[in-house]
């Protein structure tokens, strides 16, 4: 009875073998045809019992028949050659250039074809929706790729992608004359080259708006404008008023305009000030603060401004507020905001509309950073997030310095000791803290100052 059910079974598994070897156009060779008459008995007849049959023992090595192997894979059998084995996989690119002639290729003259009629201004639209740090690998394609920084299309599609993460720029104390960006997206460190100055003197980072930043001489004496991804650079006019006391120094950019113009403006301690307007290239005074305002000022380096909606705020002291200019009414206002207790190195930070803080806040031997919001109701700040214990450990009984580098949705703060320095940046609205490298590995490197931009490749200075 066995004996009939192997038989049966080997027939039907010949039976597949001729079928898949006629359906490929091959044919077993006639000395390995197998002839079998199906016995009408239980017993097999007495002239096959002599006979030599080749039967699957499946766990054998298969190599080691005489006669052909079946092989069963994924539910197919293939025939195989005497003491050969399986087959080894071939590459996916070996298996295809068989199949395809030598003396053409349709897959690629069908690529040609279609990238031929493609419209050139979709490559535009494509290219100013990559990554920054991309687009200059991009450039390095062709001529054509590299001129599209001075496309009025280019810019104008640029224009209608929104970088909601602002990247960094710094200058080390080592060497204030050269500048780094850090790109959050990629947490990388770039070195531009510097644009040529004509000074002796160092320029400082000191206000950003629409991918430009505003740079000013150490003697306060010179502004200076630049794109530091396109080396765009321009000297700005001489002032009027010569000032050599410290200054806080904002920057906006008219976006209903559309032309890129952008506005400067500096105030000292004693009320008086300037404004830059880059459509006409000059200088104004528009007078005195009003009465209003108490002064001085009482401001410091640590009195960055920011901008909302075309107004400009920046912090005070004695008495503790904040004052607002608009830029585009030139209006005046202070607003008396009580600072938190234990709070040093504070400075103004600005997310989607909303007016932040941000400080050390000391007690005791411990420190940690803080962010408040300030309330529109009530002109009193509270408090919203503060870095998680782990990062405020290294803090622990040491005295921390903090400055702000750059205060516009993504913050990057310096905190540095006698024995530490470290870079951390917070994200306001996904509330996240992340340490950041430096950008050179000198065990005494620290940053000297800062400001964040939002990358742009078709500003201009």
């Amino acid at each position: 009875m066995l004996f009939v059910e192997g038989l049966a079974m080997l027939r039907q598994l010949i039976g597949q073998v001729q079928e898949l070897l006629d359906l490929y156009g091959t044919h077993l060779p006639p000395p390995y045809i197998f002839h079998h008459q199906p016995p009408t008995i239980l017993q097999p007849p007495p002239q096959l019992r002599n006979d030599s049959w080749c039967l699957l023992n499946l766990e054998d090595n298969p190599s080691e028949d005489d006669c052909y192997n079946l092989v069963m894979r994924a539910g197919k059998f293939k025939m195989l050659e005497p003491g050969k084995g399986p087959p080894s996989k071939r590459a996916r690119k070996d298996r295809t250039r068989e199949k395809l002639p030598e003396t053409s290729n349709p897959i690629e003259s069908m690529e040609s074809e279609i990238w031929k009629e493609f419209p050139e201004d979709l490559y535009e639209t494509v290219i100013a929706r990559l990554p920054v740090a991309t687009f200059f690998r991009f450039r390095s394609v062709c001529q054509k790729w590299n001129s599209l920084l001075t496309s009025n299309n280019f810019s104008v599609q640029c224009g209608q992608v929104t970088r909601t993460q602002p990247w960094f720029y710094t200058r080390t104390h080592e060497n204030v004359n050269t500048g780094a960006m850090y790109d959050p997206v990629s947490r990388k460190w770039h070195h531009p080259t510097a644009p040529t100055v004509p000074t002796k003197m160092i320029i400082l980072p000191v206000a950003s708006a629409g991918g430009l930043i505003c740079f000013l001489d150490i003697g306060h004496r010179s502004f200076y404008v630049c794109n530091p991804l396109t080396q765009s650079f321009r000297e700005l006019q001489a002032r009027s008023v010569k000032v050599w006391s410290r200054v806080v120094v904002g920057m906006t950019v008219n976006h209903k305009s559309g032309s890129g113009a952008y506005q400067i403006m500096w105030v000292r301690s004693d009320g008086e000030y300037e404004v830059y307007d880059s459509r006409n290239n000059t200088w104004t005074c528009p007078g005195g603060m009003p009465a209003c305002i108490k002064l001085p000022l009482s401001i410091n380096f640590r009195s960055q401004p920011v901008t909302v909606d075309g107004c400009m705020y920046f912090l005070r002291s004695d008495p503790e507020g904040i004052v607002s200019y608009d830029m585009e009414t030139g209006t005046w206002k202070q607003f008396t905001v009580p600072a938190p207790v234990h709070i040093s190195d504070h400075t103004l930070a600005e997310c989607g509309g909303r007016i932040m803080l941000v400080g050390l806040l000391s007690k005791n031997a411990a420190t940690c950073v803080c962010i408040w919001e300030l309330q529109k109701m009530t002109l009193l700040w509270k408090e919203v997030d503060r870095m998680p214990n782990i990062l405020c450990l290294e803090f622990y009984g040491k005295h921390i310095k903090m400055s702000c580098l750059g205060n516009r949705g993504l913050l990057m703060l310096s905190l540095r000791s006698k024995m530490m320095n470290r870079l951390v940046t917070y994200d306001i609205l996904r509330k996240e803290w992340f340490k950041v490298p430096f950008p050179h590995s000198r065990k005494r490197h620290w940053i000297a100052c800062g400001t964040a931009f939002h990358p742009c490749l078709t500003a201009k200075a």
